[in-house]
This record gives structure tokens, C-alpha cells and sequence, in this order.
């Protein structure tokens, strides 16, 4: 836990993140201009910490530490509504009774006496992500389980096992759903000695009805894994925990996590029908938070997409984003490994977009197969990456490589910007995301041709507050 200063050289987008994000209830959105495409009907939610701070200027120790806001946008025939509400986790509700911090997070310890360290060391944040299942929502988290909340009301009913993650195991914030089955595949990491990889398949109403487990070596920070037809398949970055000043409550996660690059980067290739191992192997370092998309070709190698970063300085940047004002460039770029699965050996390791940016995703039809786009948030050309953070939505195209970008304009800021497809017309899509305009110190939502990224939006929506720059969302078709 920091005590905030007020910066220097803050740039627009501090202003979204230093004041806690102020609750709404379901609220009309007046249209600013456009209108609403006929074939855009259902729910758009998206999450992401909207509480950083407690008492006057004592703000969390990283952008992770955060309180998770979930913001619900609604697509009917009469227009659309927004209703924004805090995650009320049994850690917020007892800090919010306090008005200050009690708990431990990834990157702070716990403050007050030694003894807190060991009886409040983490606080389930439900800040990452957010899984639509058919009767409720679930507000993720990778350190420990799902919270469970109204499709409708947003209303918190509690933390949910899913009928199997046994003694609070944890559940991460990136499931992956199969377009075909409806089947969704996740994981968790549990912490020992060496950390244990915990593997999961359930239905599509979200009950686990598989698990498998790998052993791994020492405790990595894996936060994605990608889904690519047949295969799970997970790198494993070389980050280890020292977890001895964890334990010992001098150290917050975030600070003792190490960059081993001598490690290297390992490759675990997973069958998605038995949850067992296919092949492991070993690469070079580099560090990843996000996929985009993985798929078997023609002649069976294994293809998949994803941000990477040179090493582990994007933890100190994304740190540095809870104090209001960064200096660590971390540049993130778009690559492609061809790998044999069978192996698990990287047959090549390339480049494919110099442009940093990330939150890579594809239509969701194209997940686990060859998707001819690739949808991301980047930095505007020119940008400072270590002082100023992603400012623009782009289309990548894997065939012929171009790039196609909305620039929003100076001092806007998206979030991860979601496809969906139009309910009348499926080859047509559009690209949805929630923008903070540090001009006016508003918040919109912004929906996108996905043809025509570098056209004026289709439609901008007002929102009644400003909702913070958060991390990830998913569509609920009507």
C-alpha cells in the first residue's frame, strides 16, 4: 500500500483511475450520435477495478489490487440501458463498513499489526473478467474462486464452486468456450512447494464435469492459456514466486515474483478430451499475459497467437498505473508460434505486428480455429508507452497483415474492444467498447463497423459516471 502523492506530468487517463468509480443505477443512455444497429441486441459486461483507493490519498499497491466493478450495457428494441455496481466480496463489504484497507493483495501486504499479514493476507478482488453462463454471471479472479452475481441486477449472491473446486481452489479469468460444444475449459494454479496446474472442463452452464493436473516447477505466473481445437495449450513464462517473504508477510506477491530468463519459457500441450499432457517442452524467455487464438493447421502444427513482452517489466508498468502516473516502458507486441504438438518443440517464433498494443481477441466463432482477423487495443502511433496507455482499436489482418485503427482523438482511452456478431445478418460485426474521454472527463460506449474501424463509430452512448479503464468483458447474445 502506497500513500499517494499527486504527480507532476499525470497524463489524461490518471483522472479515469484516481478517484474511486462512483456506482449507477439502471439509467437510460442517451445516444450522443449514431443510432443502435437493429441487429445489436443483448449484454454487454465488462469488469475491472473501480476502487483504488481508501481514506485521503492511500491508494492500493497495483493496478490488480483494485475492488472489481462490473458495468452491465443492455442492447433492446427501446434503446439501451447501463447499471455499473461494485463486486460486494466479503472484503469490500468489511473494508467499505472500515472506510479503509484490511487486506492484502497481489501487490500490497496487509496493513496494521504482523499478525494481519497471516489472518487477512489476500482479499478476493473479483476485478479480472467476467464468464455470462445461462442463469448467472460469475465476477473472475485467477488467485482464488468466482463470484457469483444477477444477469439483470448485478446483485452479488456469493462466491460459487462450480460444483467442484474443492477447498477454495482458484479458478482463472480466462476461460475458453468451444464455439461447436458449448464446453468451456479453464484452469487455476494451486500454490505448495511446486505450484500444481489445475485443468477444467465444464458444460455450458459452467459445471465442472472434468478436471486434470500437472505439476510444475516452482510457482510461474501463468494468467492465459489458449484453446487451438484438439489441444489446451499453456506457456509457461519463467516468473517464480520466492515465496518465503510471502509467507513470512514482508513481501506482497507482485514484489517477490523474480524474472528467471535462464528458465526459459516452457510449453505444456494438453488433450482437451483427457486433460492429460500431450508433450512439454522448453523455448526462449519471454513473458505473456494474453493469447489471441490457437488452431491446428492442415498439416497438423499447432498455431497460436499472442502478446509478447521481452521480459517482465510490464509488472512494474501496470504497478505504476495505480499511483496515476508510469515511467517503465514494457512494449507488447503481436507474435506467432508454429509448434508440433506431439513435441511441443516451437518450429518458429516470429513477429507478426511491431505495433504495441494488447487484449488480443477473435469473433468468437473463430475460437479454436483460423480466424481471418484479429481484434486489439494498441498505442496511437507516436505514444510514449511507458508514460501513456492504450489510446486506440485496431484490426489485424492474418492474411494479408494490414492494420486497421479507430484513432479516438487525443486524451481518449478504450477499453478491450469485444466483437459481436448482428443477430440479422451474421456476416456482419461490430466491434463494442467503453471509452473514457479525459477532455471531458466522461465515459461512453462506443459501437464500431468491425469492416470499417477507421470510419467514424456507428453509434456513441453516454454513460452516467466514469467507469475506469478496466480489463476484460464478454457478449451476451439476447
Amino acid at each position: 500500500m502506497t500513500t499517494a502523492t499527486k504527480p507532476s506530468t499525470q497524463k489524461a487517463w490518471a483522472k479515469a483511475l484516481i478517484p474511486p468509480a462512483k456506482e449507477f443505477p439502471l439509467t437510460p443512455l442517451p445516444l450522443i450520435s449514431g443510432k443502435i444497429p437493429e441487429g445489436l441486441r443483448g449484454t454487454l459486461y465488462r469488469n475491472g477495478p473501480g476502487r483504488l483507493e481508501r481514506e485521503p490519498k492511500v491508494r492500493v499497491g497495483h493496478w490488480f489490487d483494485g475492488d472489481g466493478a462490473i458495468l452491465r450495457v443492455h442492447f433492446t428494441d427501446d434503446g439501451a440501458t447501463g447499471l455499473y455496481r461494485y463486486v460486494q466480496t466479503k472484503g469490500y463489504k468489511e473494508e467499505t463498513a472500515a472506510g479503509k484497507f484490511l487486506y492484502g493483495n497481489y501487490g500490497m501486504t496487509a496493513p496494521g499489526p504482523i499478525w494481519n499479514q497471516w489472518l487477512k493476507p489476500v482479499k478476493n478482488a473479483a476485478n479480472t473478467s467476467v464468464l455470462a453462463l445461462p442463469d448467472k454471471l460469475l465476477a473472475l479472479w485467477e488467485g482464488g474462486q468466482p463470484h457469483a452475481l444477477d444477469l439483470q441486477t448485478l446483485e452479488t449472491s456469493g462466491l460459487d464452486d462450480l460444483a467442484a473446486l474443492d477447498g477454495g481452489a482458484p479458478y482463472s479469468a480466462h476461460p475458453k468456450r468451444d464455439p461447436q460444444t458449448g464446453e468451456i475449459f479453464n484452469f487455476g494454479i494451486a500454490a505448495g512447494m511446486n505450484g500444481k496446474l489445475n485443468i477444467y472442463k465444464s458444460d455450458s452452464t459452467g459445471k465442472i464435469l472434468q478436471k486434470g493436473e500437472v505439476q510444475l516447477d516452482g510457482i510461474p505466473l501463468v494468467h492465459d492459456f489458449v484453446f487451438a481445437g484438439q489441444y489446451l495449450v499453456f506457456f509457461v513464462p519463467p516468473v517464480r514466486l520466492k515465496a518465503l517473504p510471502v509467507l513470512a508477510g514482508i513481501s506482497s506477491y507482485s514484489d517477490s515474483l523474480e524474472w528467471q530468463p535462464k528458465l526459459g519459457t516452457q510449453i505444456l500441450v494438453v488433450d482437451r478430451d483427457t486433460l492429460s499432457v500431450v508433450s512439454r517442452s522448453e523455448t526462449d524467455p519471454w513473458y505473456q499475459w494474453h493469447f489471441s487464438n490457437g488452431y491446428v493447421d492442415a498439416d497438423g502444427i499447432v498455431i497460436v497467437d499472442f502478446v509478447r513482452y521481452k521480459d517482465f517489466q510490464t509488472n512494474q508498468y501496470l504497478k505504476e498505473i495505480a499511483s496515476g502516473e508510469t515511467r517503465t516502458p514494457a512494449k507488447p507486441t503481436l507474435y506467432q508460434v508454429r509448434l508440433n504438438p506431439q513435441t511441443g518443440k516451437a518450429i518458429s517464433v516470429q513477429e507478426l505486428l511491431n505495433r504495441p498494443g494488447e487484449f488480443p481477441l477473435v469473433p468468437q466463432q473463430y475460437v479454436g480455429k483460423a480466424s481471418p482477423h484479429t481484434y486489439l487495443s494498441v498505442f496511437r502511433e507516436g505514444a510514449d508507452i511507458g508514460k501513456e496507455i492504450l489510446s486506440a482499436i485496431a484490426r489485424f489482418d492474418n492474411q494479408t497483415g494490414n492494420l486497421t485503427e479507430t484513432d479516438l482523438g487525443e486524451n481518449r482511452y478504450p477499453t478491450e474492444p469485444i466483437y459481436v456478431t448482428d443477430a440479422l445478418n451474421p456476416a456482419q460485426g461490430w466491434v463494442l467498447t467503453v471509452v473514457y474521454d479525459g477532455n471531458s472527463d466522461t465515459s461512453e460506449v462506443w459501437v464500431m463497423d468491425s469492416d470499417r474501424l477507421d470510419d467514424q463509430p456507428v453509434c456513441r452512448l453516454a454513460l452516467p459516471s466514469v467507469v475506469p479503464m478496466g480489463f476484460h468483458g464478454t457478449w451476451k447474445p439476447a
